[in-house]
């Protein structure tokens, strides 16, 4: 259990892609979308993982967050009893300074979405902006996964 400290940004270019130093698909859905708490279940090319997260402070910076590796037979288990819309990216690792951007775009109902994240150590703490990166949706709910889930990129 631990608290996260993330930013999130859209990004405005695929330049990204050839500074990832890997890349992986991700498959999620949410057991509970509430917006006191989210129970996430994610699906990676090996691994699962069920995750439960807080409500985020006013600004978006930080919130509660407990996660657990299970099987993918779980993981794969629990993905039918989500609600409805299974969120599909791919995920790039950039590392950029001493940081890490974890850069997914979207596919399916999402497709077009870019957005990075990037976890840091303290509310205030400096990093390095790469040229990609453009404005900050830190706290913007609407680009929250579960509720992306609810209302995809493609019905805005």
């Amino acid at each position: 259990m631990a608290i996260e400290i993330e930013r999130k940004f859209l990004v405005t270019s695929d330049a990204f892609k050839k500074e990832a130093r890997t890349s992986y698909r991700i498959k999620q859905g949410f057991l509970n979308s509430h917006e006191e708490r989210t129970v996430r279940v994610r699906l990676t090319k090996d691994k699962g993982y069920l995750t439960v997260k807080g409500k985020s402070t006013k600004d978006g910076l930080s919130r509660f967050e407990w996660e657990q590796e299970i099987s993918i037979i779980d993981a794969n288990a629990l993905l039918i009893l989500c609600e409805e819309t299974i969120i599909d990216k791919v995920r790039f690792e950039v590392h950029i300074g001493y940081h890490t951007f974890e850069v997914d775009e979207f596919k399916g109902e999402n497709k077009g979405l870019i957005i990075a994240e990037i976890e840091l150590n303290a509310e205030d703490e400096v990093f390095k902006k790469p040229s990609w990166l453009g404005k900050e949706v830190t706290g913007d709910i609407k680009y929250y996964n579960s509720q992306l889930a609810k209302n995809p990129y493609q019905n805005w």
